[in-house]
């Protein structure tokens, strides 16, 4: 079987990339963080309330299977509620799970320094307004970048119009 140049080429570099990929487990692992520093990531977690920010995961999965059960059983809506609340209940454990999880993600992220640096500073006054300020400023900062790409849009599709008209183009 003859390959032309172009499958000869994107062979070569498939496999380059797979040998790439493949020595990826010869490097160095990140070292895991230490028990202390998954403890002041949780702190920082607790903090920044990360604790309420994480109460509806757990609830949120089980609402969603019930619901997902709900459209095929509409005659086992009282049962599935029911159940889906008991299921709730014994589920609540799984929240500390969830959070022991984040924090060791969090603690692979920065050094036991830094998150004591973290944690120093968000237990001063402009930590705590950064904690309170800042879901605010990013939701709005958000809202504003929606408004400015709305208008953006309309200036690219009327730029985008007058120079199609130079081409004979009426759009």
């Amino acid at each position: 079987m003859k390959l032309s140049m172009f499958a000869r080429v994107a062979f070569a570099v498939s496999l380059g990339l797979a040998l790439v990929a493949d020595t990826g487990h010869l490097r160095a692992q990140p070292q895991q963080p230490s028990p202390t520093s998954i403890a002041l990531a949780k702190e920082i977690i607790t903090l920044k309330g990360g604790f309420a920010m994480f109460d509806p995961v757990v609830a949120g999965v089980v609402e969603s299977v019930k619901n997902s059960l709900l459209p095929t059983n509409l005659n086992l809506a009282k049962d599935l509620n029911e159940v889906s609340l008991k299921i709730s209940k014994e589920l609540e454990p799984k929240h500390a799970e969830l959070i022991n999880l984040v924090a060791r993600t969090y603690a692979k992220h920065f050094t036991e320094q830094e998150l004591k640096q973290l944690d120093a500073f968000y237990k001063t006054p402009l930590g705590r307004k950064v904690i309170a300020e800042e879901a605010k400023a990013l939701d709005e900062s958000l809202k504003e970048a929606q408004s400015f790409a709305g208008n953006l849009s309309e200036q690219v599709m009327s730029m985008m119009r007058k120079e199609m008209k130079k081409r004979g183009h009426d759009l």
